[in-house]
């Protein structure tokens, strides 16, 4: 296949993967009514509360077990729970944008995360589980819908907006695994008042991506789709989506658990709280730069591969070497979750052989990818109450990792799904 023959009839890479919300002829570009500087400063305080949610609990949790009486599976619910809703809501958001409009979806499950968050911070357990759920689903909605937005209203620079995109996203992370613990000190000692504080910036971007919202209309229903059938009987789909997946998993496993297992090797609870915080800060130029890469070649296979060969060595470092080396260990480590990221990303579109296959694809493997990863932190949580340490833990993290490995080479290899587009014609 002449790779750059086929990149000349295509649009670019941040083009196909960032697929439009709303799908419909008439939707009519924020862009076109604010000030791009307004509206790209929106969509990053957007960006910015889709992880804290997240990376909060992790540097707590001991306190949150101790003081509410949980066991580690207990705990283990609480890290899952929001990942599995992230994963089951992605399916609503397309629905929920083309008959609401995507700037009042995002401002109304802004509003609904800020809630759910806040609600983490009352009620003792049951608010915690419940509150996390609710944010859980706001994130899995908004985070669906907001990669679109970037395409639709910043078409010349997607690419440039992509890679601020991702740097939101891992600056919200790095930020609440660095800075709750502190907060908690801010607040006398209160975890609960640490873990609602992260509702006041998800409200502040409602507040801002108001005027927004009021100056779009209500999409009609939608009556030009192009429909593609045959991804979820295809292999490379499912190791798209697999790859995608675990991934992911160890991801989630280290934002809720990584924290508590530095603090049983030695570390207080800040410095734990910020060993997570540099981790995500090093992803950042990983994220970046290995689409770069890795697209400078036809298969991936090698990347994946080797980006999941380096979180195996930061994990395999963090478990095991001694404590007083463990920011070393986070390079390593930063580097592979970052890579494997964005790569994770970037296959959907180079297996797609369309950007509407694309869509598709991505839907399912993001959607599938994040409800299997929920399983993660589930099992970390079962493994440690069980064994009473981390060594099983480390083992399932390594385990995890080699079948990623697998999965992402299977991925990597250049070819396309086996999909049929049917329906109107239109342009990618």
């Amino acid at each position: 296949m002449n790779r750059l023959a086929a990149e000349e009839r295509k649009p670019t890479l941040a083009d196909d993967l960032l697929i439009d919300a709303e799908d419909s002829p008439s939707a009519t570009p924020a862009a076109a009514r604010s000030h791009p500087l307004l509206l790209g400063a929106a969509l990053m305080l957007v960006a910015l509360n889709l992880r804290p949610m997240l990376a909060s609990l992790g540097p707590i949790l001991p306190e949150v077990i101790r003081d509410t009486g949980i066991s580690a599976a207990g705990a283990s619910i609480l890290t899952t729970a929001p990942v599995l809703c992230l994963g089951l809501s992605g399916f609503l958001a397309p629905r929920l944008a083309r008959r609401f409009g995507t700037e009042r979806t995002i401002v109304l499950f802004l509003l609904i995360m800020a809630a759910g968050t806040a609600a983490r911070g009352v009620f003792g357990f049951p608010g915690l589980l419940v509150g996390s759920i609710v944010a859980g689903i706001g994130v899995g909605i908004i985070g669906v819908l907001l990669p679109g937005l970037v395409k639709r209203d910043f078409p010349g620079r997607a690419s440039l907006m992509t890679g601020i995109y991702t740097m939101a996203l891992c600056a919200g992370a790095s930020m609440a695994a660095g800075v709750t613990v502190p907060l908690q000190g801010l607040f006398g000692g209160s975890w609960p008042a640490a873990l609602a504080f992260w509702a006041v910036p998800a409200v502040m971007a409602a507040l801002v991506w108001l005027p927004l919202s009021g100056k779009g209309r209500r999409e009609g229903p939608v009556t030009q789709v192009r429909r593609v059938t045959g991804l979820w009987r295809d292999p490379l789909a499912w190791q798209v989506t697999l790859y995608m997946g675990l991934q992911s998993s160890v991801a989630y496993m280290l934002f809720g658990w990584l924290a508590p297992l530095l603090r049983d090797r030695g570390l207080d609870p800040v410095m734990a709280g910020l060993v997570v915080s540099s981790s995500v800060i090093i992803q950042i130029p990983a994220a970046l730069l290995a689409p770069l890469l890795a697209t400078r070649r036809a298969s991936q296979s090698f990347a994946a591969v080797f980006l999941m060969g380096c979180t195996i060595v930061g994990l395999l470092g963090i478990f095991h070497a001694p404590l007083e080396t463990v920011w070393l260990w986070t390079v390593p480590l930063g580097i592979g979750q970052g890579g494997n990221f964005a790569l994770a990303l970037t296959l959907i579109v180079l297996r797609s052989a369309d950007s509407h296959v694309a869509a598709y694809l991505s839907g399912m493997a993001q959607s599938v990818g994040y409800t299997l990863a929920a399983a993660g932190p589930l099992a970390v949580g079962l493994l440690h109450d069980w064994s009473g340490d981390w060594q099983a833990v480390g083992v399932l993290f390594i385990a995890i990792c080699l079948v990623a490995s697998v999965a992402g080479a299977a991925a990597g290899r250049d070819r396309h799904v086996g999909a049929v587009v049917t329906g109107p014609s239109s342009s990618s």
